[in-house]
């Protein structure tokens, strides 16, 4: 019986904590248990089912140390709660861990350019700024698809100040740019600064033409 209830035990499964998030969970301004707890949600995948009673439950703790975490985490921005369809249909309360992996993917970009001595992160840290938001995964992929395609992060900063000008901020908008300024075999910001004075001498010439038509006088035409 003894022997059946220690087996019962080992069958709960296992919690996998991978070796880089324990080295480094303090630059990600966690707490130890807020850790633990995030961990447990980590290997249930990016969306949980909030189950306050259970996850109380499996991790032998309050109900209400449970909703701390939660409310710790989510004002940290580490997780978000959200109401989705399930595959039944039906509407049901979820926990979002989306924002986590985010933070992760930011940090492991940093830690990568400080061992490599380059400062690929910044980029990535001055259009989050701009932004005023922590990027998603797909925004950080983007991004990175820029850089691997030799798009230089000079070139990216000055379409950055465009959609900032243009109060835009979606990297869809400084994709097209991007997009724009390739036809165009513009790679830094001595070329935008080019286009945009060719663009401005455009503008006066038009300008100039349109007073010349305001200003002719169709009488002395007519004489």
């Amino acid at each position: 019986m003894k022997n059946s209830k220690i087996t019962d035990i080992f069958k709960d499964g296992n919690m996998v904590i991978p070796i880089y998030l324990l080295k480094h969970y303090k630059d990600l301004k966690l707490e130890f248990n807020e850790f633990i707890f995030m961990m447990y949600l980590y290997n249930l995948g990016n969306h949980v089912l909030f189950n306050p009673k259970k996850i109380s439950d499996d991790l032998n703790i309050d109900l209400a140390v449970v909703m701390e975490y939660i409310s710790s985490l989510t004002d940290k921005g580490f997780i978000t709660v959200d109401v989705l369809k399930n595959e039944k249909g039906l509407m049901e309360e979820v926990l979002i861990i989306d924002p986590f992996f985010n933070k992760l993917s930011l940090m492991t970009i940093e830690d990568i350019s400080k061992n490599s001595g380059n400062d690929e992160s910044d980029i990535f840290d001055i259009i989050q700024k701009e932004f005023g938001r922590t990027l998603s995964t797909m925004e950080i992929e983007i991004i990175k698809a820029w850089l691997e395609n030799n798009i230089s992060e000079e070139l990216i900063k000055e379409a950055l100040k465009e959609a900032v000008f243009n109060g835009v901020s979606n990297l869809r908008y400084i994709d097209k740019i991007l997009y724009e300024w390739g036809k165009l075999n513009i790679v830094d910001a001595k070329g935008v600064e080019e286009l945009k004075k060719k663009h401005k001498a455009k503008q006066e010439h038009d300008s100039e033409i349109d007073i010349d038509i305001v200003d002719w006088n169709w009488f002395d035409e007519d004489e």
